[in-house]
């Protein structure tokens, strides 16, 4: 007869088949992911197609809704990038931690080039006109007001020591770039920046330059 196996192995049994189940699957996502990435057109190629030979007057609009980043140059749409955006998913940013992306038309005013996403272009948030809105619904007092205007005149760096904080830009994926930009799907994990993957923020800092519009829809 055969001896009976301890109930305790069974539980090890179906405890290592479960982690078994999800590792196999997250590694189909990731390869899956891989495969899409591959069809991806740099962003040369991309120039060649429409018979340029480089970005003039570039320009960016961010598609919150379709999770896209569009590169255009002179008014011409060169290249769409896939882009995630903050964890929360509001039209409205109310504040600093709120992880809402903000909508509006920024410019590039700001490039770190040693930042832990890779690359971070810091755009002018808030400007003038989110400082005006926030006043008149209570999100700042006057004297956050007067802090973000006087910030803005006298060198173009948005006033982060508000209510509405700052440092929200386009940024790569840092060190977990591998995951995230092999995931066939939008998992948006920031704290309100615009995020492509490493290889696509190196494009995009190859062209724009501090004052390049930035326009985000939602």
């Amino acid at each position: 007869m055969f001896k009976k196996l301890p109930h305790s192995y069974h539980i090890f049994r179906n405890i290592l088949y479960t982690f078994a189940s999800v590792f196999l699957f997250f590694s189909g996502v990731i390869v899956y992911g891989i495969i899409l990435n591959m069809r991806e057109v740099p962003l040369s190629e991309a120039l060649k197609e429409k018979g340029l030979t480089e970005v003039k007057n570039p320009s960016i609009v961010v598609d919150r809704k379709n999770y896209a980043l569009h590169l255009y140059s002179d008014n011409e749409l060169i290249k769409s990038y896939r882009a995630v955006f903050g964890k929360n998913t509001s039209s409205e940013k109310k504040s600093a931690d709120d992880h809402v992306t903000p909508v509006g038309t920024y410019k590039i005013c700001s490039i770190d080039t040693n930042s832990k996403y890779h690359k971070f272009l810091q755009l002018n948030y808030p400007n003038q006109r989110d400082a005006a809105e926030a006043l008149r619904k209570g999100y700042i007092n006057g004297d956050e007001f007067k802090r973000i205007i006087e910030t803005l005149n006298k060198n173009n760096i948005p006033c982060s020591s508000t209510s509405l904080g700052a440092e929200i830009g386009i940024q790569g994926c840092g060190e977990y770039d591998f995951i995230f930009r092999n995931l066939p799907f939008a998992f948006n994990w920031t704290n309100g920046s615009i995020a492509v993957s490493n290889k696509n923020i190196d494009e995009i800092y190859n062209i724009i330059k501090p004052g390049t519009k930035i326009e985000i829809r939602y």
